[in-house]
């Protein structure tokens, strides 16, 4: 047998000894940041979309009946209490008063003529020239006389009146929201001649469903926010809550009044937050770090350079917050960015924490 195989079979024996195995790594930690749990006030709410409309929108009508002479004012234009926003003829009022004026004086000359017979029938009758039954006739003519005088007279004062009406009158500060009449238009009394409104105070509409029923009070607090006004929350109380049910929407329909701060109009849509109560001392963490698993909803507590997941019982959420109800007791760190991609005993590096100590040295 030749010498050469054999040694060559050594030598791959000897180099296949010399080499070790290689060694297994575990996964490489996952850079996560962190929050601490702390208890915090928790408000209950409830939120819908609602909409607003003024508390003031009334019509101004026509307070005697004639032509539109004038109009000062056109829909859209700011107005001021007491500004003349159009003219009514005063003709057929100046007429009238006049017609009224007339018959008070002939019914005071009827009057003082009556009032000088039943005179002079009474000395008749004191002298017995006529019956009494003539006396009493011409008394009951003199007291219908009176009856109608009066009644005369309180129609001449309302159309005295009725001249200083000839104007129609803005009754508050606001808006034209439409014009009803036009130049040359007839209006009789009561006749509606603009519509007015306005958005110093506006009554905010807010449906909410049936389920939240309970939970609703008169004078619970009622923050609005409006599209026209995003970054200016306005603050109001709940002041009526409706007694029925929204037809078709089967909605509790909730009211709120406000004091407009300015940005705020009536028919704009507005978001809206009641809050039904709040729980002091409740545990908070960011949505973000309660992760849903095969086992429920967790969150990953940190322990060092691993994280232990922990099961937890929610309840409500509010701004970006989630109430643990069960599971944490306060003051744990838990993971916020990177809790999506960790499980139990995955190991981490914590951003901005400082470097990890060599293997050698005790856990900090």
């Amino acid at each position: 047998m030749k010498p050469w195989p054999a040694l060559l079979l050594a030598a791959l024996a000897v180099t296949a000894c010399s080499e070790k195995a290689p060694e297994k790594k575990g996964p490489p930690p996952t850079l996560i940041t962190v929050v601490q749990v702390q208890p915090a006030r928790f408000e209950v709410v409830e939120r819908t979309l609602g909409s607003l409309e003024a508390v003031l929108d009334p019509k101004v009508g026509a307070e005697i009946a004639g032509r539109i002479v004038a109009v000062h004012v056109h829909g859209g234009q700011p107005v001021k209490k007491g500004q003349v926003m159009a003219r009514i003829d005063p003709l057929d009022a100046t007429q009238q008063a006049a017609a009224d004026r007339a018959e008070v004086a002939r019914l005071e000359a009827l009057l003082g003529q009556q009032e000088r017979l039943v005179t002079r029938q009474k000395e008749l009758v004191e002298r017995n020239f006529i019956s009494r039954n003539a006396l009493d006739d011409v008394t009951a003519q003199r007291d219908a006389l009176r009856s109608q005088l009066a009644a005369a007279q309180a129609r001449s004062e309302i159309s005295r009146h009725g001249l200083g009406r000839t104007e129609v009158i803005a009754p508050f500060d606001g808006n034209v929201e439409v014009q009803i009449v036009s130049l040359g238009d007839y209006v009789k009394v009561g006749d509606p001649v603009f519509r007015l409104i306005s958005n110093a105070r506006l009554r905010a509409n807010l449906p909410f469903p049936e389920s939240a029923g309970p939970r609703l009070r008169i004078g619970q607090p009622v923050r609005l926010l409006s599209p026209m006004a995003p970054d200016s929350p306005v603050e109001g109380a709940i002041e009526d809550i409706r007694p029925t049910l929204l037809e078709g929407s089967r909605a509790i329909e909730v009211i709120a009044r406000i004091d407009n701060p300015g940005a705020l109009r009536g028919g704009g849509s507005v978001n809206a937050t009641v809050i039904t109560g709040a729980r002091e001392g409740a545990l908070m963490v960011p949505e973000q770090s309660v992760v849903l698993r095969p086992a429920g909803k967790v969150v990953y507590v940190v322990e060092g350079s691993k994280v232990r997941q922990q099961i937890v019982r929610t309840g409500g959420k509010e701004g970006g917050l989630v109430e643990i109800l069960d599971g944490l007791k306060g003051g744990e760190r838990v993971a916020l960015d990177g809790a999506g991609f960790l499980t139990q005993d995955a190991p981490i590096t914590v951003k901005g924490a400082p470097a990890a100590a060599p293997a050698s040295s005790k856990p900090q």
